[in-house]
């Protein structure tokens, strides 16, 4: 398939390379980052767009987006799609589908799961708002980049579950790293503290995949120095979209609020710009009186 890929970042790159080592004719576009392997780079975002029968585009932000989409669709062929697998607010994801499917183009939102390592890896997880017609036609595609698809709904229910699904994880990892802190100042061995909570009611992805613990479980960013797998700043970005969400509905989530602020201030006053998320644990460790 003729792919045009338009945002090779961190995640981004081992996507592009992925499909490109699967056989597939990827023309990629970025205003910094350079090649992936096998993937040829373009002058413009337009240029990668243009005669591909998918475009993907993994991009910072839903302005990023929205500026992106006006820039590629005229130039995308009839009966092409658009995939953007960016995690951005539900609106500017509807909104882009919206223009896409004007334009005679299908139109998905595929945000991931699975970091920087799962898209190394080819292990994401996509969470898919769309037809079920342009699912199916980007699958193939999705089964080489991750190792499990969901198709959530319509247009922007992906964006709604990632958003959903990063809430909890956020909320989770401070609870766990506050958890860790707690049994420092008690005297209970780390190791002790994985093997029970790991095994019971308290075990989480945030303890059993991805401890903030060094030198405990599986290996994670607290075992290199908590240089990011998803860096705090990403945290603090989903976050920002989730009370965003919950003031557009009125949904009342007051954990995701103050994981929100907790996060806030670890970027923005503390050292946690440039870290990984779980280095909310030293924060902790830190702040003990």
């Amino acid at each position: 398939m003729k792919i045009g890929f338009i945002g090779l970042g961190n995640m981004g790159a081992p996507m592009a390379a992925n499909l490109a080592a699967a056989g597939h004719q990827v023309t990629g576009f970025d205003t910094a980052a350079g090649a992936p392997a096998g993937v040829t780079m373009a002058a413009g975002a337009e240029d990668a767009a243009r005669d591909a029968e998918l475009v993907i585009t993994m991009l910072p932000s839903g302005a990023i987006l929205r500026a992106v989409a006006g820039q590629v669709i005229p130039a995308m062929r009839p009966g092409a799609i658009l995939c953007d697998c960016s995690t951005v607010d539900v609106d500017s994801a509807r909104a882009v589908t919206d223009q896409a499917r004007a334009a005679g183009l299908g139109a998905l939102d595929a945000p991931v799961s699975g970091g920087i390592g799962g898209a190394q890896a080819g292990t994401l997880t996509f969470m898919v708002g769309g037809s079920v017609g342009d699912v199916a036609r980007v699958q193939p595609l999705f089964d080489v980049m991750g190792q499990k698809t969901v198709h959530c709904g319509d247009s922007g229910a992906g964006q709604a579950a990632k958003i959903c699904n990063n809430m909890i994880l956020g909320v989770t990892m401070i609870a766990t790293c506050e958890a860790f802190a707690l049994a420092d100042s008690l005297g209970l061995d780390r190791q002790k503290m994985f093997d029970v909570v790991s095994t019971s009611s308290g075990a989480s992805w945030s303890m059993t995949t991805y401890c903030p613990a060094p030198g405990v479980g599986p290996v994670s960013p607290a075992d290199h120095g908590y240089k990011p797998g998803f860096a705090a700043e990403l945290m603090l970005k989903d976050l920002d979209l989730s009370q965003q969400a919950a003031g557009s509905t009125g949904a009342d989530t007051p954990m995701g609020a103050l994981a929100r602020q907790l996060y806030s201030d670890f970027v923005q006053h503390e050292d946690g710009r440039g870290r990984d998320f779980s280095a909310m644990l030293p924060r902790f460790e830190a702040r003990r009186s």
